[in-house]
């Protein structure tokens, strides 16, 4: 193995890093960014694509069958990390990364031709399988690829330059409001399956990690450990322990996000559709302004997420893991109850870079914490598990949102004297939306619990057995 890169602590540590160390960090963060980008232009083109392959169907179905697609790829994404993770432990971070770069791509692509609900179900879940299996290879070759002292700073901003993919979605349906919504959705899909590019770069000039190849020679020797074993994970309590908490943890901040947060365009569009009627426009320019406002809204939460996840590195590069976990989960949740609560015109758009900032600063933690828990052998299979199969619990979300909405809705309506109108009951839905996002939110208080019990890692080299 080559010598360890060493250390000058009178200058910053992303001068000590050579090109190649910058190259991985490149391809490793340009994979995240784009899987983000895939997974926003998705939550953007979702309901258009929902009421464009569902024609006929109330707006209270189309919602379930918009939280169905939701959990359609989610389960996807949960798939394809379990799979993914272990396989990039096995055969290598960098050839595993291009494949699932490739396979979400390419899905994503297809999404924009299916022609009933059925094959768009079926192109979500396979484009999942891609985007699940990106964040446990990438945060592994970066923790690998990388000196130690460079490790945390360079994780964390890696997870903090997926917000530039997410706020890329937005622009690209900002540019896109003024088409018909029947078929604006394609346009955002095909977007989406630009990355596949990447993987030519990938294969040309990544090379694999020293360590994970000196662990790779290691476990073809007699009495070696199994790379990216799950019986290995599991049957060995030292990190046992960590890989079920770690999930816990994470399905906290990924229900909460993926099941309350990313659905604010559901309060957003009404919100704003109310706002402009106010100002007696047509129903043309109302539409285009829903979709307009629901893009930045996006984009205004994601400016909210770089700024949270760069905080929360410093932090937690300052004060340790657990306590900035712990602070980031109560103010997860109280952000996200507040915008719910609270949000209702175009002056309120800030309430997003609020819970922006809160919800998405707890996965710049993953990113940094989640490596420190596994030895290289297990790196890539326990991160992708942690953060991926809690996706499976998640993947609930979206269709408990829906039907909480659904019960909490048809209670209030029924409620309300015979004479309401279309906008009395459209208004007692919309309260029931808020309140039912309010009580989902109650999720964050898992990570709290599972937090309890995970060791605090500041400061320590990365685990091996």
């Amino acid at each position: 193995m080559s010598t360890p890169t060493p250390y000058n602590p009178d200058l910053p540590w992303y001068k000590q890093l050579s090109s190649y160390h910058w190259f991985v960090f490149f391809v490793a963060s340009a994979a995240w960014c784009f899987d983000c980008l895939d997974q926003q232009l998705f939550i953007l083109a979702r309901d258009n694509a929902v009421k464009a392959l569902s024609p006929g169907m109330d707006t209270l179905a189309q919602g379930k069958l918009s939280g169905w697609a939701m959990s359609v790829f989610v389960a996807g994404w949960a798939t394809g990390g379990l799979i993914f993770g272990a396989v990039g432990d096995r055969i290598g971070r960098a050839k595993t990364l291009a494949l699932t770069v490739l396979i979400y791509s390419l899905f994503t692509g297809l999404s924009s031709f299916a022609t009933d609900m059925t094959q768009f179900m079926i192109y979500r879940a396979l484009t999942g399988l891609g985007v699940g299996g990106v964040f446990g290879l990438a945060v592994a070759l970066v923790a690998d690829a990388l000196p130690e002292f460079a490790r945390p700073k360079a994780l964390g901003l890696l997870q903090a330059l997926s917000a530039i993919g997410n706020v890329t979605a937005g622009l690209c349906a900002m540019a896109v409001s003024g088409v018909d919504p029947a078929v604006s959705w394609k346009y955002l899909f095909w977007i989406g399956s630009v990355p596949a590019f990447l993987c030519i770069f990938i294969m040309l000039r990544l090379k694999e990690p020293e360590k994970w190849q000196a662990a790779k020679a290691a476990s073809r020797e007699v009495g070696g450990k199994a790379m990216g074993s799950y019986a290995s994970l599991f049957g060995e309590a030292r990190w046992r322990g960590p890989a079920i908490l770690g999930m816990l943890l994470c399905v906290a901040a990924v229900v909460g996000l993926w099941g309350v947060g990313f659905f604010s365009n559901k309060l957003v569009a009404p919100a704003i559709a109310k706002a402009l009627a106010a100002e007696n426009l047509s129903p043309a320019e109302i539409a285009q302004g829903k979709q307009w406002w629901a893009a930045a809204n996006l984009i205004v939460m994601n400016i909210g997420a770089f700024f949270g996840m760069i905080t929360f590195s410093k932090a937690a590069h300052r004060f340790g893991r657990k306590p900035v976990f712990a602070t980031a989960f109560i103010a997860a949740l109280a952000s996200t109850v507040f915008f719910y609560q609270c949000f209702d015109s175009t002056d309120d758009i800030w309430m997003s870079l609020i819970m922006g900032f809160c919800q998405l600063a707890l996965f710049a933690g993953f990113a940094i914490y989640l490596p420190e828990l596994f030895p290289t052998r297990l790196r890539s299979t326990g991160v992708s598990f942690c953060y991926n199969v809690g996706r499976f619990i998640a993947a609930s979300g979206p269709v408990t949102l829906g039907q909480l909405q659904a019960y909490l809705g048809a209670k209030a309506v029924a409620a309300l004297p015979a004479t309401a109108d279309a906008v009395a009951r459209a208004d007692a839905e919309l309260v029931a939306f808020r309140n039912a996002a309010c009580y989902l939110s109650g999720v964050f208080l898992l990570g709290l619990i599972a937090l309890a019990f995970l060791p605090e890692t500041k400061g320590r080299p990365l685990p091996e057995d």
